[in-house]
Protein backbone atom coordinates (compact mmCIF):
# COMPACT_ATOMS: atom_id res chain seq x y z
CA UNK A 1 0.00 0.00 0.00
CA UNK A 2 2.79 2.43 0.92
CA UNK A 3 4.60 1.67 -2.35
CA UNK A 4 1.43 2.34 -4.32
CA UNK A 5 0.97 5.71 -2.60
CA UNK A 6 4.59 6.66 -3.28
CA UNK A 7 4.29 5.59 -6.92
CA UNK A 8 1.15 7.69 -7.41
CA UNK A 9 2.84 10.59 -5.62
CA UNK A 10 5.77 10.39 -8.06
CA UNK A 11 3.34 10.55 -10.95
CA UNK A 12 1.48 13.52 -9.47
CA UNK A 13 4.82 15.28 -8.90
CA UNK A 14 5.28 15.47 -12.67
CA UNK A 15 2.05 17.39 -13.22
CA UNK A 16 3.08 20.89 -12.00
CA UNK A 17 6.05 21.01 -14.39
CA UNK A 18 3.82 19.79 -17.23
CA UNK A 19 1.46 22.71 -16.58
CA UNK A 20 4.20 25.36 -16.75
CA UNK A 21 3.40 26.00 -20.40
CA UNK A 22 -0.03 27.29 -19.44
CA UNK A 23 1.38 30.19 -17.44
CA UNK A 24 0.60 33.59 -18.89
CA UNK A 25 4.29 34.49 -19.10
CA UNK A 26 6.47 31.34 -18.83
CA UNK A 27 9.92 32.17 -17.53
CA UNK A 28 12.91 30.73 -15.72
CA UNK A 29 11.92 31.94 -12.25
CA UNK A 30 11.13 30.60 -8.80
CA UNK A 31 7.91 28.95 -9.94
CA UNK A 32 9.77 27.13 -12.72
CA UNK A 33 12.49 25.84 -10.39
CA UNK A 34 9.95 24.87 -7.72
CA UNK A 35 7.96 22.78 -10.20
CA UNK A 36 11.17 21.20 -11.43
CA UNK A 37 12.26 20.41 -7.85
CA UNK A 38 8.91 18.76 -7.08
CA UNK A 39 9.17 16.56 -10.17
CA UNK A 40 12.78 15.68 -9.43
CA UNK A 41 12.27 14.85 -5.74
CA UNK A 42 9.11 12.84 -6.33
CA UNK A 43 10.63 10.73 -9.10
CA UNK A 44 13.99 10.14 -7.38
CA UNK A 45 12.27 9.16 -4.13
CA UNK A 46 10.18 6.53 -5.90
CA UNK A 47 13.13 5.13 -7.89
CA UNK A 48 15.27 4.97 -4.73
CA UNK A 49 12.63 3.13 -2.70
CA UNK A 50 11.83 0.84 -5.61
CA UNK A 51 15.45 -0.17 -6.20
CA UNK A 52 16.63 -0.21 -2.58
CA UNK A 53 14.95 -3.59 -1.98
CA UNK A 54 16.80 -5.16 -4.92
CA UNK A 55 17.38 -4.31 -8.55
CA UNK A 56 14.20 -4.51 -10.63
CA UNK A 57 14.43 -5.08 -14.37
CA UNK A 58 10.86 -4.64 -15.60
CA UNK A 59 9.52 -2.17 -18.15
CA UNK A 60 7.90 -0.01 -15.46
CA UNK A 61 11.20 0.39 -13.63
CA UNK A 62 13.04 1.14 -16.88
CA UNK A 63 10.57 3.92 -17.69
CA UNK A 64 10.77 5.46 -14.21
CA UNK A 65 14.56 5.37 -14.32
CA UNK A 66 14.44 7.04 -17.73
CA UNK A 67 12.21 9.80 -16.34
CA UNK A 68 14.52 10.29 -13.34
CA UNK A 69 17.67 10.38 -15.49
CA UNK A 70 16.11 12.89 -17.91
CA UNK A 71 15.09 15.12 -15.00
CA UNK A 72 18.55 15.04 -13.41
CA UNK A 73 20.36 15.85 -16.66
CA UNK A 74 17.79 18.39 -17.77
CA UNK A 75 18.00 20.25 -14.45
CA UNK A 76 21.76 20.63 -14.81
CA UNK A 77 21.54 21.65 -18.46
CA UNK A 78 18.70 24.11 -17.86
CA UNK A 79 20.66 25.78 -15.06
CA UNK A 80 23.48 26.74 -17.43
CA UNK A 81 21.63 27.07 -20.73
CA UNK A 82 19.34 29.91 -21.71
CA UNK A 83 17.71 27.73 -24.36
CA UNK A 84 17.23 24.40 -22.58
CA UNK A 85 14.61 25.57 -20.10
CA UNK A 86 12.30 26.38 -23.02
CA UNK A 87 12.14 22.68 -23.88
CA UNK A 88 9.79 22.27 -20.92
CA UNK A 89 6.77 22.62 -23.22
CA UNK A 90 7.67 19.34 -24.97
CA UNK A 91 9.77 17.46 -22.43
CA UNK A 92 7.51 17.41 -19.39
CA UNK A 93 4.30 16.29 -21.12
CA UNK A 94 6.38 13.48 -22.64
CA UNK A 95 7.84 12.50 -19.25
CA UNK A 96 4.34 12.58 -17.77
CA UNK A 97 3.18 10.14 -20.46
CA UNK A 98 6.13 7.86 -19.63
CA UNK A 99 5.18 8.07 -15.94
CA UNK A 100 1.58 7.14 -16.72
CA UNK A 101 2.69 4.16 -18.81
CA UNK A 102 5.13 3.09 -16.08
CA UNK A 103 2.31 3.23 -13.52
CA UNK A 104 -0.06 1.23 -15.73
CA UNK A 105 2.54 -1.49 -16.32
CA UNK A 106 3.84 -1.59 -12.74
CA UNK A 107 2.09 -4.90 -12.02
CA UNK A 108 3.60 -6.72 -14.99
CA UNK A 109 5.81 -9.65 -13.80
CA UNK A 110 9.54 -9.02 -14.16
CA UNK A 111 12.29 -11.28 -15.35
CA UNK A 112 14.89 -12.10 -12.68
CA UNK A 113 18.10 -10.10 -12.58
CA UNK A 114 20.91 -12.51 -13.46
CA UNK A 115 24.37 -11.57 -12.20
CA UNK A 116 27.13 -13.08 -14.32
CA UNK A 117 29.78 -10.38 -13.98
CA UNK A 118 31.19 -8.26 -11.14
CA UNK A 119 28.56 -5.88 -9.78
CA UNK A 120 30.87 -2.92 -10.35
CA UNK A 121 30.96 -3.58 -14.10
CA UNK A 122 27.22 -4.19 -14.27
CA UNK A 123 26.45 -1.08 -12.23
CA UNK A 124 28.72 1.06 -14.40
CA UNK A 125 27.20 -0.31 -17.60
CA UNK A 126 23.65 0.31 -16.37
CA UNK A 127 24.46 3.86 -15.26
CA UNK A 128 26.14 4.68 -18.57
CA UNK A 129 23.29 3.14 -20.59
CA UNK A 130 20.66 5.12 -18.68
CA UNK A 131 22.65 8.35 -19.06
CA UNK A 132 23.01 7.72 -22.80
CA UNK A 133 19.30 7.14 -23.28
CA UNK A 134 18.45 10.24 -21.23
CA UNK A 135 20.85 12.41 -23.25
CA UNK A 136 19.49 11.19 -26.57
CA UNK A 137 15.95 11.72 -25.26
CA UNK A 138 16.83 15.36 -24.59
CA UNK A 139 18.51 15.57 -28.01
CA UNK A 140 15.35 14.22 -29.64
CA UNK A 141 13.27 16.83 -27.81
CA UNK A 142 15.64 19.57 -29.04
CA UNK A 143 15.37 18.17 -32.57
CA UNK A 144 11.58 18.18 -32.35
CA UNK A 145 11.66 21.78 -31.09
CA UNK A 146 13.76 22.81 -34.09
CA UNK A 147 11.34 21.04 -36.44
CA UNK A 148 8.29 22.73 -34.92
CA UNK A 149 9.96 26.14 -35.11
CA UNK A 150 10.91 25.53 -38.72
CA UNK A 151 7.33 24.64 -39.62
CA UNK A 152 6.00 27.74 -37.84
CA UNK A 153 8.41 29.96 -39.78
CA UNK A 154 7.59 28.25 -43.08
CA UNK A 155 3.87 28.70 -42.45
CA UNK A 156 4.51 32.29 -41.38
CA UNK A 157 2.29 31.68 -38.39
CA UNK A 158 3.58 31.73 -34.84
CA UNK A 159 1.71 29.51 -32.38
CA UNK A 160 1.69 29.54 -28.60
CA UNK A 161 3.93 26.47 -28.62
CA UNK A 162 6.45 28.01 -31.02
CA UNK A 163 6.66 31.09 -28.80
CA UNK A 164 7.53 28.89 -25.83
CA UNK A 165 10.25 26.88 -27.59
CA UNK A 166 13.83 28.02 -28.16
CA UNK A 167 14.76 29.49 -31.54
CA UNK A 168 15.91 27.23 -34.36
CA UNK A 169 19.53 28.30 -33.80
CA UNK A 170 19.21 27.70 -30.06
CA UNK A 171 17.58 24.29 -30.55
CA UNK A 172 20.18 23.17 -33.09
CA UNK A 173 23.08 24.40 -30.96
CA UNK A 174 21.71 22.50 -27.98
CA UNK A 175 21.12 19.47 -30.18
CA UNK A 176 24.75 19.32 -31.33
CA UNK A 177 26.08 19.61 -27.77
CA UNK A 178 23.76 16.87 -26.57
CA UNK A 179 24.77 14.61 -29.46
CA UNK A 180 28.46 15.05 -28.67
CA UNK A 181 27.83 14.15 -25.02
CA UNK A 182 25.62 11.22 -26.10
CA UNK A 183 28.27 9.83 -28.43
CA UNK A 184 30.94 9.97 -25.74
CA UNK A 185 28.74 8.29 -23.13
CA UNK A 186 27.46 5.77 -25.67
CA UNK A 187 31.05 4.81 -26.53
CA UNK A 188 31.73 4.21 -22.82
CA UNK A 189 28.49 2.21 -22.64
CA UNK A 190 29.57 -0.02 -25.52
CA UNK A 191 32.94 -0.63 -23.88
CA UNK A 192 31.42 -1.48 -20.48
CA UNK A 193 28.80 -3.62 -22.22
CA UNK A 194 31.45 -5.63 -24.03
CA UNK A 195 33.40 -6.03 -20.78
CA UNK A 196 30.29 -7.13 -18.89
CA UNK A 197 29.37 -9.63 -21.60
CA UNK A 198 32.89 -11.03 -21.67
CA UNK A 199 32.98 -11.46 -17.89
CA UNK A 200 29.55 -13.13 -17.99
CA UNK A 201 29.83 -15.40 -21.04
CA UNK A 202 33.39 -15.23 -22.32
CA UNK A 203 32.20 -13.60 -25.56
CA UNK A 204 33.11 -10.12 -26.69
CA UNK A 205 30.01 -9.39 -28.74
CA UNK A 206 26.64 -10.93 -29.52
CA UNK A 207 24.52 -9.38 -32.24
CA UNK A 208 21.15 -9.46 -30.50
CA UNK A 209 18.47 -6.82 -31.11
CA UNK A 210 19.67 -4.48 -28.38
CA UNK A 211 23.33 -4.60 -29.42
CA UNK A 212 22.55 -4.18 -33.11
CA UNK A 213 20.27 -1.20 -32.56
CA UNK A 214 22.73 0.43 -30.14
CA UNK A 215 25.60 0.07 -32.62
CA UNK A 216 23.33 1.51 -35.28
CA UNK A 217 22.62 4.56 -33.11
CA UNK A 218 26.35 5.02 -32.43
CA UNK A 219 27.10 5.02 -36.16
CA UNK A 220 24.18 7.35 -36.96
CA UNK A 221 25.23 9.93 -34.38
CA UNK A 222 28.86 9.71 -35.53
CA UNK A 223 27.76 10.35 -39.13
CA UNK A 224 25.55 13.28 -38.08
CA UNK A 225 28.38 14.92 -36.15
CA UNK A 226 30.90 14.29 -38.92
CA UNK A 227 28.65 15.80 -41.58
CA UNK A 228 27.71 18.69 -39.29
CA UNK A 229 31.31 19.73 -38.64
CA UNK A 230 32.35 19.00 -42.23
CA UNK A 231 29.48 20.59 -44.18
CA UNK A 232 27.28 22.19 -41.55
CA UNK A 233 24.25 19.89 -41.92
CA UNK A 234 21.28 21.32 -40.07
CA UNK A 235 17.57 21.83 -40.35
CA UNK A 236 15.06 19.13 -41.14
CA UNK A 237 17.64 16.64 -42.42
CA UNK A 238 19.56 16.63 -39.13
CA UNK A 239 16.49 16.60 -36.89
CA UNK A 240 14.86 13.73 -38.76
CA UNK A 241 18.02 11.64 -38.50
CA UNK A 242 18.23 12.37 -34.75
CA UNK A 243 14.62 11.33 -34.28
CA UNK A 244 15.40 8.12 -36.19
CA UNK A 245 18.36 7.45 -33.88
CA UNK A 246 16.11 7.99 -30.87
CA UNK A 247 13.55 5.58 -32.29
CA UNK A 248 16.23 2.92 -32.77
CA UNK A 249 17.56 3.38 -29.24
CA UNK A 250 14.03 3.23 -27.86
CA UNK A 251 13.49 -0.06 -29.67
CA UNK A 252 16.74 -1.34 -28.17
CA UNK A 253 16.15 -0.22 -24.57
CA UNK A 254 12.51 -0.04 -23.37
CA UNK A 255 11.31 -1.63 -26.60
CA UNK A 256 13.01 -4.95 -25.86
CA UNK A 257 11.59 -4.92 -22.32
CA UNK A 258 8.11 -4.23 -23.70
CA UNK A 259 8.34 -7.26 -25.96
CA UNK A 260 9.80 -9.64 -23.36
CA UNK A 261 7.78 -8.49 -20.33
CA UNK A 262 4.41 -7.78 -21.95
CA UNK A 263 4.00 -9.22 -25.45
CA UNK A 264 5.82 -12.49 -24.69
CA UNK A 265 4.78 -12.79 -21.03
Amino acid sequence: MELTVLKITALIALIPASLLTFRRVPQKDGVYWSALAVALCGTLAWVYVRQSAGWHTGLSTALWITVAACLVLYTGIAFFSEDAWRLTAILFPYLLILGILATIWSQVPERPFVVGAPLAWIGTHIAVSVATYALITLAAVAALAATLQGRAIKAKKRTRLSRLLPSIAGSEGLLVRLLIASEIILAIGLITGIATLYLSTGQFLTFDHKTTLTLGVFVIIAVILFIHFRTGIRGRAATRIVLLAYLLLTLGYPGVKFVTDILLA
